[in-house]
């Protein structure tokens, strides 16, 4: 059974969102999935830039308020 951790990232900058997701997502097993929420108006180029290049999924993106919340399946 796939996992689901999160990662609170708000009020950090551009690049520590998608650090902290890369650095989280290595030991996870595919399939699994982090959801970063992060408030850094670079993340929404950020990080599905940064699914593409490692070959993970952006299942969805979900604005809170001020606060984006990016659910990643691990390829």
């Amino acid at each position: 059974m796939s996992q689901i951790e999160t990662i609170d990232a708000v009020g950090l900058l551009c690049p520590l969102p998608v650090l902290k997701l890369r650095k989280r997502m290595k030991p996870l097993a595919s399939g699994d999935m982090i959801i970063l929420r992060a408030d850094d108006p670079a993340a929404v180029v950020d990080v599905p830039h940064f699914c593409n290049e490692a070959g993970h999924r952006l299942v969805e993106i979900v604005e809170e308020g001020a606060t984006m919340l990016y659910h990643v399946q691990k390829g």
